[in-house]
């Protein structure tokens, strides 16, 4: 049987508008969205043919499932010059707040509703009546589109979907990601303690691969003093979001590695006076060698051979002695 459309909570919209898009999302693996062109015109499909409109910025309010680490950065900061120099180019998308009338909640656009609230003006959008899951299913995919969530953000974002109790297939649609991608998002979230992922923050330049290899590290228990002292050190909290994170991966790593130093290799030679036989001697704290060379080496090493259990005996009679 044809599973339910995840999408189809979108077409609900006010009575007077007429204007029904159709998301085909049969199936965990068909409904994945096979390239940001494709999902960038999908976001665009959320806006396309709808009524524009004006709206107080304190009449809408944060969607119910954050999707960033960072509330201020330089791409705000860019967002805020370029609507005060030319105006907002493209729309949000809000719905009518499902518990409280009169206001809104937003779907996508939060940093474009921010700048609107810094500068003073209203903020553009298009308003559709849509569920829950329609609602994070169209932020992801709006976000995943502009390709501007960082790997942990995704990777949060599909943990608080989790939590909300979304299954796998919805979390899926909505990060346009596979299996295997999510479950990756998942683990690190599960591994690195919260507070430690808003410590490092959105860390803009780290991908995947090694937010996996810090989340084994922290998921050492050995590690756990040496992390401590990382996060606590005095300049830690004024890095970039990039650098905590490295100078956290950096500091496990060296420590999950770190052996104890040994010492290093004593050599010695013994000889009797006639020079009949050399002995070398190797001792690099992992092994004893011994090893003989000259005329009378190899009958000295007989010799050695027959009695190692009388020396033996004699070496644990002087230990025991010593004790």
């Amino acid at each position: 049987m044809a599973r339910k459309n995840l999408l189809e909570g979108l077409t609900a919209l006010h009575e007077e508008q007429a204007a029904v898009v159709s998301y085909p999302m049969r199936g965990a693996g068909k409904s994945l969205v096979r390239s940001l062109d494709e999902l960038a015109k999908q976001a665009d499909k959320y806006l396309e043919g709808e009524v524009v409109v004006e709206i107080e910025p304190d009449l809408v309010e944060a969607s119910f499932v954050q999707d960033r680490l960072a509330s201020d950065n330089q791409d705000v900061r860019d967002l805020v010059d370029a609507i005060r120099l030319r105006g907002q180019d493209t729309p949000i998308l809000v719905r009518p707040h499902p518990l409280r009338e009169g206001l809104y909640q937003v779907v996508f656009g939060h940093r474009r509703l921010r700048a609107a609230r810094e500068l003073g003006r209203k903020v553009r959008a298009v308003v559709k009546s849509i569920d829950d899951r329609a609602h994070v299913i169209a932020q992801g995919q709006e976000n995943s589109a502009r390709a501007n969530l960082t790997f942990i953000e995704r990777a949060l974002f599909a943990s608080r979907l989790e939590t909300l109790g979304y299954d796998r297939e919805v979390i899926m649609a909505a990060l346009a990601a596979d299996a295997s991608a999510v479950s990756k998002m998942m683990s690190v979230t599960q591994r690195i303690p919260a507070d430690i992922i808003q410590a490092i923050g959105d860390a803009p330049s780290i991908g995947r691969e090694r937010w996996v290899e810090l989340s084994l590290l922290v998921g050492k228990a050995s590690n756990a003093v040496r992390l401590h002292q990382i996060m606590a050190a005095d300049d830690f909290a004024e890095l970039a979001s990039d650098e905590r994170f490295l100078a956290i991966h950096s500091g496990l790593n060296r420590s999950s590695r770190a052996v104890k130093k040994a010492s290093p290799a004593t050599k010695a030679k013994w000889a009797p006076e006639d020079g009949s036989v050399v002995i070398e001697m190797q001792n690099d704290n992992k092994g004893f060698s011994l090893s003989m060379k000259a005329r009378n080496a190899t009958r000295f090493g007989d010799f050695l051979s027959r009695n190692l259990d009388a020396l033996y005996e004699r070496f644990l009679d002087e230990t025991n002695k010593g004790d």
